[in-house]
């Protein structure tokens, strides 16, 4: 067999005021058809994954473009339609081929397209027709669209956040395309929509149990995949949203039968899943309260990885009031203060300006007096199951043992490696500020007394009722009590 596979992926927060650019995709490498072979590490994790593991089938990889960018606004419209069709014209340069399975979000938007990986899915099948299987797996927080589902043979969709099991996925898509191919099995999806809007962490019950229910119910005779969509909130297109779709051999009606039921069950899981959040204050008050840290706050709201600037200042200022010491907040996006300091160079000792760069959701600036502790060329780290580039990166370190992390590429903070990379020890603080939602809980929370997810004035809004859409239904719980009734 012959299966072309390809990367592309961003999730777009159609409410951010700067748009996706090229150089957002630059910024982790645009790499054609190589990216398994020159970034393995980094950007080109996954597809070295899924080359390993085909090539060591016996089957033949021909490999596309890869690439991704930090969310933020919509895509340019000629970048993401230069991005497409360069992985149209290598799959036509590929043909024939067997399989195609690519790596997408699923929340990708662009100017004048709502739907990306609809897009692209479609002109995919118009090239290959209706004999090659087509799958994709897509990010936990997609848009699942009857444009996806009517174009590929099989979606999948992550389980977890944090994505950790985006090869097991991978593997799990692959086996279902190999079989499809072979005619063995003939999938058929029946989607469930949720009308849901929100954030749900599988760290914690019940929704890890409800991973754990859907993945005892793909043993069921018949059934081949279940996923969980859980939308992306700050996604103002026509079909976001929670979505529950099922994949079977075959047979329609039971595909129904299983959307439904889950569907369902996961409707009734609402009000217990949903996060529990604390102001600044509060989650301070708890923190210091516990005596002993390490204690990791996450300032969710100005989380880059869903389309935030990473540089807001509330919960720093809100700390430097209080007095509050031994500590480490990063990674905070400030491309002047990385330049300052790296020009200034380690050991110096400078009034800094650091944050609040961005607008009203990154709070006003903070001057500090900052020691220069560390500067790092190209730094990165642990991201899931590959390496995040972070830029330049500086450690600086201001009275009563306060350490920030800067850098010069904008992305939420995974890995304790962001800090200690740096130089920044970790066991001995009493405060650790992430910027992140919820990816860093892979890595910090073992390393932690206790976590706080800390809500602030920052860009993501988890006021879910009242995110202003205008392209998606209003139907929606929590907005509406319950959205089901007129089915």
């Amino acid at each position: 067999m012959k299966f072309f596979i390809a990367h592309l992926a961003t999730e777009t927060n159609t409410f951010a005021a700067a748009p996706t650019g090229r150089g957002g995709f630059e910024e982790y490498g645009i790499f054609h058809g190589d990216a398994s072979r020159r970034a393995p590490e980094g950007t080109g994790s996954f597809l070295r994954f899924l080359r390993d593991m085909i090539e060591a089938d016996g089957h033949e990889v021909a490999e596309s473009l890869c690439t991704l960018a930090q969310p933020a606004g919509r895509t340019v419209r000629q970048v993401y339609e230069a991005l497409r069709d360069e992985i149209l014209a290598d799959l036509r340069a590929a043909m024939p081929v067997d399989a195609v399975q690519l790596l997408l979000h699923g929340a990708m938007a662009a100017e004048g397209y709502d739907d990306c990986e609809g897009d692209l899915a479609a002109h995919i099948r118009c090239i290959v027709g209706p004999e090659v299987v087509i799958g994709l797996e897509l990010d936990l927080h997609c848009h699942f669209t009857e444009r996806m589902r009517r174009s590929a043979d099989a979606i999948l969709a992550f389980k977890e956040y944090p994505h950790v099991d985006g090869e097991a996925r991978g593997r799990e898509l692959y086996r279902l395309l190999v079989d499809t191919a072979a005619a063995r099995i003939r999938p058929v999806t029946a989607v469930f929509d949720c009308k849901m809007v929100g954030l749900w962490h599988t760290t914690r019950e019940p929704m890890k149990s409800f991973v754990a229910r859907m993945q005892a119910v793909e043993r069921e005779p018949g059934l081949l995949s279940v996923s969980l969509g859980h939308g992306f909130p700050w996604g103002d297109v026509p079909e976001a949203g929670a979505k529950l779709w099922v994949i079977t051999d075959g047979d329609a009606a039971l595909a129904a039968e299983w959307a439904g039921r889950l569907g369902r069950e996961f409707w009734d899981l609402r009000a217990a899943i949903s996060p529990h959040t604390l102001g600044i204050d509060e989650a301070l008050d708890q923190a210091l309260a516990l005596g002993e840290g390490p204690v990791v706050l996450a300032d969710i709201a100005d989380n880059p990885g869903g389309g935030a600037a990473g540089d807001s200042t509330f919960i720093l200022r809100r700390l430097i009031e209080r007095g509050i010491g031994n500590l480490v907040l990063g990674a905070l996006w400030d491309l002047g203060a990385v330049q300052i300091c790296k020009d200034a160079g380690v050991g110096a000792e400078l009034d800094l300006r650091v944050g609040g760069k961005c607008g009203p959701a990154s709070g006003l600036p903070v001057d500090l007096r900052v020691l220069v502790r560390g500067v790092v060329e190209d730094h990165s780290q642990s991201a899931l199951d590959s390496r995040e580039r972070l830029g330049t990166c500086v450690w600086v370190e201001a009275a009563n043992g306060l350490h920030l992390l800067l850098s010069s590429i904008r992305t939420q903070t995974y890995g304790a490696d962001a800090f200690t990379g740096m130089g920044i020890g970790l066991e001995d603080k009493s405060l650790i500020v992430v910027k992140s939602t919820q990816h860093f809980h892979a890595q910090f929370a073992p390393l932690a007394r206790a976590v706080f997810y800390v809500s602030t004035p920052g860009a993501l809004s988890l006021d879910f009722a009242s995110i202003p859409y205008r392209r998606r239904s209003l139907d929606f719980w929590p907005r509406v009590e319950d959205p089901h009734a007129r089915d």
